[in-house]
């Protein structure tokens, strides 16, 4: 199926042309950190930019240097009391209220915050994980973000310096000097670890069955719907390259440039939170 509809330069066009996507229903939405940039998260490579700052934690230094875990649990510890405090925006609000009105056939978001689901999203597939929860590396226990946050204030009473600014993955800058001060916990399961966040690290492999549910989502839908993702890194560019091979419409929201738009047959390059609660509003009752 081909849509023939261009990208659109103008902004009130290029919604009536989105608009005109969505109606048809069975839409697919693929969500990146641009979406959660108005809750207060910084994206990696938008209008925030965070990866002109700071090099991400990677799986490969995460699991293979002792001192480099310690340094991102340390982070990720102050981080996470800033994005537990993170709310919804009106974007994630319009994408659950799109899905209320029946017109989405599936949710992927390659963000870690959780917020589509307190925005009040259903079934939403995390492609990279969840800050929420945690992993064991040596048993493989799953467990709550919000027990270890406990087991960590109470292992470190006095550890706590302000900082302004998180990362997309939750964790802050911090000088070196005060890492030392950071107390680790081990698993509650076994008593060793160590502990992971449930989150897909740069570096590391999206598990094989979760590409392969989402690979079944965009062949099952009508159209994909891409939003605040600038589809820098495979992870979510194959999507929208199996898209545009078996003919499934594909939209683009998002500010600036992305590596997907000429395979986009509708482009909306303006603020989310100004397009999708205009575009929801359409839909409405």
């Amino acid at each position: 199926m081909t849509l023939a509809l261009p990208a659109v330069p103008g902004t009130a066009a290029a919604l009536d042309a989105l608009a005109d996507l969505v109606a048809d229903g069975d839409v697919l939405v693929l969500s990146g950190a641009g979406l959660s940039t108005d809750s207060g998260i910084p994206d990696y490579r938008g209008a925030t930019g965070a990866l002109r700052r700071h090099t991400p934690m990677t799986y490969q230094t995460f699991t293979r240097d002792p001192r480099g875990r310690h340094r991102y649990w340390a982070r990720s510890f102050v981080g996470w009391r800033q994005m537990r405090a993170a709310r919804p925006n009106d974007g994630h609000r319009a994408v659950a209220a799109l899905q209320d009105a029946g017109l989405l056939a599936g949710l992927i978001t390659q963000n870690v915050d959780g917020l589509h689901q307190a925005g009040g999203a259903r079934d939403v597939v995390e492609l990279h994980g969840g800050l929420d929860r945690t992993v064991c590396l040596g048993c493989g226990d799953y467990a709550d973000r919000a027990a270890l946050d406990e087991r960590l204030r109470a292992a470190n009473p006095h550890f706590g310096p302000h900082v302004d600014e998180i990362n997309p993955d939750g964790d802050a800058e911090l000088p070196d000097e005060v890492l030392d001060g950071f107390v680790m916990v081990g698993c509650l399961a076994c008593g060793a670890g160590p502990l992971k966040p449930d989150v897909v690290f740069f570096g590391e492999t999206v598990p094989r069955d979760r590409v392969d549910h989402c690979f079944s989502l965009v062949e099952d839908a009508g159209s994909l719907l891409v939003l605040g993702s600038s589809l820098t890194v495979m992870s979510g560019y194959r999507f929208v390259l199996r898209a545009a091979k078996l003919g499934v419409p594909v939209a683009i929201v998002t500010v600036g440039p992305t590596r997907g738009d000429a395979k986009a047959d509708v482009r909306v390059d303006a603020p989310l939170g100004d397009v999708l609660p205009a575009l929801a509003a359409r839909f409405a009752g």
